[in-house]
């Protein structure tokens, strides 16, 4: 057992800020706007050696019995209750600076009603000189007051230590065989497409606010979810992302961090989940988000959600081309259309998002749950793919056979000559070609390349990295290698006068030699 901490409170007292503090980085969207946070933001934490599951909430901006017609407010709300009754421990967070507030009485009120442990932290006590105004807070009915600074970290190990004392003892768990790590799948899209939808319809829970209004997630919000299959239990963590709108379109500092937290969900996931709306179809800015997915090199899967909707639209329209263009046997012609209609909707979707045509593409209703197995199913079958290593000897004889078929073409006569391949790497398929010319992988050849190994190996949903490396020159012999002495001066003398010219040759032939001088007259 670890424990749970929960960290409430009424709007903009600091909350977020807290949780960040606490849990060491950067999560949770912190900003002076109230209201930021939402969703129920989990965390496992590990604080001065005792590890435990840490929870930020939205702010209680309702007073007892008050209704509101904003359905954001009220299912922050209810996320805070959610928490309230898995915490351990809460944390009830107040301003220092403002005092005590209406909302804080119905924040003390609302936790007293739980029966839960509570700490009361006098938030924004940036300075010695306004501790002793935490005092005020006791006042709200709990023993335990402490005045800290979010910003600056200020009697937060005091806080912690209390803590502790109050949660059930930490007993370590027994030492399990390490098995695979959660796959990290992250749903990211436009605004207002189903994602957090999608996740509540996997886990079959409200775990995250689902509402009409675009915009209504904000932080990237980690869901925890598993699936048993043959026995076997498969752990998936769900990143619900905020809606990624076109830059000029981002009009205020929240939604740019939202932004920014979806695209760094991109970049720590496994496999990237992107979530289209079938009635709008295919816009500029789903191209964008497919965009970053392929310059991060995450693995695909494209998601037309709202199927349920689109579904009698798309039926309508097509009987009434059968019925224009084919008056006769029109009842057998549409007797297949759902199938046909789905076929040919995915080869639309994969001719607009042609550079992720590796992506397998679902039709899922997250409202009425349709094709949400075969969403799981194509999650294991990418995984699966992802973790795929190709032996030696059959990558080269593939690469090799793909390079006969088609030589690239080089606009310096120069051809490419292919000499070995390795895998390098997994998640993604990574592979080292040594070739003779790096200039000569083009984009269009790489494509090509790809293109032959996804038919001999699959890869559906991966991206296929290919890394050409220009091959080494031969290493010299030892002879070449070895320093030239210098040589002799009797040797250089002797090579003078074996090259200098001798008499011209008679025509009777050659001359006699010499007699050798003797001692005598």
């Amino acid at each position: 057992m670890s424990g749970i901490i929960a960290i409430v409170g009424r709007p903009n007292v600091g909350k977020s800020a807290l949780f960040n503090r606490i849990a060491g980085r950067r999560i949770a969207i912190v900003h002076d706007q109230p209201g930021v946070t939402r969703d129920r933001v989990t965390a496992e934490v590990e604080y001065r050696g005792r590890p435990f599951t840490l929870i930020d909430t939205g702010g209680i901006g309702l007073l007892r019995r008050e209704s509101s017609e904003d359905v954001i407010v009220k299912a922050a709300v209810e996320q805070v209750e959610i928490a309230m009754g898995a915490a351990d421990v809460i944390l009830m967070v107040v301003n220092v600076q403002e005092g005590v507030a209406p909302l804080d009485g119905e924040v003390a009120s609302r936790l007293r009603r739980s029966g839960k442990p509570v700490i009361v932290l006098a938030n924004k006590s940036d300075h010695a000189g306004v501790e002793p105004a935490a005092a005020e807070f006791s006042a709200l009915g709990f023993d335990l007051v402490f005045p800290v600074s979010a910003i600056h970290g200020r009697g937060i190990d005091s806080v912690m230590e209390a803590a502790f004392k109050l949660m059930p003892p930490f007993i370590p768990e027994e030492a399990k065989p390490e098995g695979e790590p959660p796959l990290k799948l992250a749903i990211v899209g436009r605004p207002n497409v189903g994602k957090s939808s999608i996740i509540n319809a996997l886990t079959r829970s409200e775990r995250v606010i689902v509402s009409p209004i675009p915009g209504t997630t904000r932080d990237a919000v980690d869901v925890p979810f598993e699936v048993d299959t043959e026995g076997v239990r498969q752990g998936y963590i769900l990143i619900d992302t905020a809606g990624m709108r076109k830059n000029r379109r981002v009009d205020n500092t929240v939604e740019f961090f939202s932004v920014k937290r979806s695209e760094d969900s991109i970049e720590r996931s496994d496999i990237s989940v992107l979530v289209l709306d079938a009635e709008s179809g295919i816009l500029e800015q789903d191209k964008k988000i497919a965009d970053k997915i392929v310059e991060s090199s995450k693995a695909c899967i494209v998601i037309i959600n709202k199927w349920d909707l689109m579904n009698d639209v798309v039926r309508k329209a097509r009987e009434e081309e059968v019925d224009r263009r084919v008056k006769k046997d029109r009842r057998e012609r549409t007797a297949g259309a759902p199938l046909t209609m789905l076929a040919e909707f995915g080869t639309w979707v994969q001719e607009k998002l042609f550079f992720l045509d590796y992506a397998p593409v679902i039709f899922t209703s997250a409202r009425t749950g349709f094709n949400l197995d075969r969403l799981l199913e194509a999650v294991r079958y990418v995984a699966a793919q992802l973790k795929q290593t190709v032996p030696t000897a059959i990558l080269n004889r593939t690469l090799h056979d793909a390079i006969e078929r088609r030589q690239p073409v080089s606009g310096d006569g120069h051809f490419l000559k292919f000499f070995y391949a390795t895998q390098v790497r997994t998640k993604p398929p990574t592979f080292l070609l040594f070739v003779n010319r790096k200039e000569s992988f083009s984009p269009a050849y790489r494509k090509y390349l790809c293109d032959q190994m996804r038919r001999a190996f699959g890869y559906e949903g991966c991206p296929i990295a290919l890394v050409p490396k220009p091959r080494p020159k031969t290493v010299d012999s030892v002879r070449s290698r070895a320093p030239k002495r210098p040589t002799p001066r009797h040797a250089r003398d002797r090579n003078v006068r074996e090259r200098r010219p001798g008499p011209p040759a008679s025509k009777f032939g050659p001359k006699p030699a010499s007699r050798a001088k003797s001692g005598r007259r």
